[in-house]
C-alpha cells in the first residue's frame, strides 16, 4: 500500500501517526472490498451519536447500504444526513515486551459523506446486486431477485468514496530500547479466519447440494 497522495478532506487527514495514512483510492478500496460489516455513524437528533452495524457492497465509486425504512436511524441516511462509515480488518495480535506497547496490526478504511438515496426499482435492484456479490460473489444470480413488494419495504443508499481514507498498522512491536534484553517473549499472533463447508437448511429440499462458489467460499 502507497499512501504518497494527499487527503480529499481535512476531516480524512490522519492526525495520529500520519504516516500510518493511505490517501490512495486503490488503498481503501481494497480494505472495503475484503471486509463484511461497516460500522455507520451518525447523530440522532433525540439520542446523540450512534454507531449502526451494517452490511455494505462497494464498486468503484460508492458504498452502498441498506435496511429497513421503519428505522428510524435508516430514514436518516435516507434524507442525506451526514455520516461517517467504517470498516476494520484485524490481522495480526503484536505483542510487546511491555504492556504500554502492545498493539494491533490492521487495516481499516474510513468514508464521510452524506448518502443519496434510491428510490427506483431499477437503481435499488442493481444495488442490491453489489451487495449481494460483494458478501457471497455468485449467489445474485442464482437466488431469487426482490419483488417489487420487496423493494419498497427495503431502503437502499450509497455514500459516494470521494472522502475517503485508509489507515494501516504492520510489523512488529516497538519496544522502548532499555526493554529489548528482558527476558520477556515478543512477537505477533496472525489471526486466520477459515469459512466452514455449508451446512445445509433442515428444511432443504431433496436432491439439492450447494453450489462451488460456496463450496468454495473465502475471503
Amino acid at each position: 500500500m502507497g499512501g504518497m497522495s494527499q487527503p480529499s478532506t481535512d476531516r480524512t487527514r490522519v492526525r495520529r501517526i500520519p504516516d500510518r495514512a493511505r490517501y490512495d483510492k486503490s488503498d481503501v478500496l481494497a480494505i472495503l472490498r475484503e471486509g463484511l460489516v461497516a460500522h455507520v455513524a451518525l447523530v440522532d437528533p433525540e439520542r446523540g451519536p450512534v454507531v449502526l452495524p451494517m452490511v455494505y457492497g462497494v464498486d468503484e465509486v460508492h458504498l452502498y447500504l441498506h435496511g429497513s425504512p421503519a428505522s428510524r436511524l435508516v430514514r436518516q441516511l435516507m434524507s442525506g444526513a451526514d455520516c461517517c462509515v467504517e470498516v476494520t480488518l484485524l490481522d495480526e495480535l503484536v505483542i510487546a515486551r511491555s504492556v504500554f506497547h502492545h498493539s494491533m496490526n490492521y487495516r481499516s478504511a474510513m468514508v464521510h459523506g452524506q448518502p443519496e438515496n434510491l428510490e427506483d426499482h431499477a437503481a435499488k435492484n442493481a444495488a442490491l446486486k453489489v451487495i449481494v456479490e460483494h458478501v457471497v460473489p455468485g449467489q445474485w444470480g442464482l437466488a431469487r431477485v426482490p419483488s417489487p413488494a420487496e423493494l419498497d419495504q427495503t431502503a437502499v443508499v450509497r455514500l459516494p468514496l470521494t472522502e475517503a481514507v485508509a489507515k494501516v498498522r504492520t510489523g512488529d512491536p516497538v519496544d522502548e530500547p532499555e526493554d529489548t534484553g528482558l527476558p520477556i517473549w515478543a512477537g505477533r499472533l496472525l489471526r486466520e479466519t477459515r469459512w466452514s463447508a455449508p451446512i445445509d437448511a433442515e428444511d432443504l429440499g431433496p436432491g439439492l447440494s450447494a453450489p462451488e462458489h460456496l463450496r468454495s467460499y473465502g475471503r
